[in-house]
């Protein structure tokens, strides 16, 4: 590969999630010493989904369809791993928010730690379904066969994907694409289920919000 496409293509993805949680346990260090360490957790979440999402994003939005075979395919030992781990962070991120909201709160008031839990759910939200984004590209470039019918493109960009893992989060279905592999129907099953989880939590957050802001 050469040197211009290798840049074109960025970083690996292991590489995105070392970076993004250094910055993050920084920030969460920073947010400890300064507002208590309460918040420290979940404001190094806040920083590390920040910097990964918006980091996936500017690489990932400008790739045409063959530039998204080619970063979707390519060898990534780290990937498998990288997907689990946000997963992972995400998932416990809601349950920060759930302590943290369960505590009351403390040195501050209601609707600002209301306020900081609903942006630290949005984050997960974005994070989760930009995970599945580049989970679904790879699974459609690498497997072999074209386990997902877009109907009008053989080359779907990365937006593509990201149009099927952001509806299967907001509606925990698909829509207008067809699914063709047991595998792929697998990955959306459980996208679909953690998308329900984030909905549910994402709901009991803003009602706290509400609450915050009417007392």
């Amino acid at each position: 590969m050469r040197t211009t496409e290798r840049e074109r293509l960025g970083p690996s993805a292991a590489t995105r999630v070392v970076v993004a949680g250094g910055l993050g346990a920084a920030g969460g260090v920073v947010a400890g010493a300064l507002a208590g360490w309460r918040v420290g957790p979940l404001a190094g979440w806040i920083v590390a989904a920040a910097v990964h999402t918006l980091w996936m994003w500017l690489t990932l939005a400008p790739l045409d369809g063959p530039a998204t075979a080619a970063h979707a395919a390519r060898e990534d030992a780290g990937r498998t791993v990288a997907h689990v781990v946000v997963l992972t962070a995400a998932v416990a991120s809601l349950g920060a928010v759930a302590l943290l909201l369960a505590r009351g709160p403390g040195a501050g008031s209601a609707s600002a730690q209301a306020a900081f839990s609903v942006l630290a759910v949005a984050l997960s939200w974005a994070v989760v379904h930009t995970s599945y984004t580049t989970r679904y590209a790879h699974l459609y470039w690498a497997g072999g066969g074209r386990p997902v019918d877009f109907g009008d493109t053989e080359q779907p960009r990365y937006t593509d994907f990201a149009y099927l893992a952001f509806t299967v989060g907001m509606t925990f279905q698909v829509s207008d694409t067809q699914l063709r592999s047991g595998r792929m129907r697998a990955v959306v099953l459980t996208h679909a289920l953690l998308s329900y989880l984030l909905g549910v939590v994402v709901i009991a957050a803003t009602i706290n919000l509400v609450a915050g802001l009417g007392g």
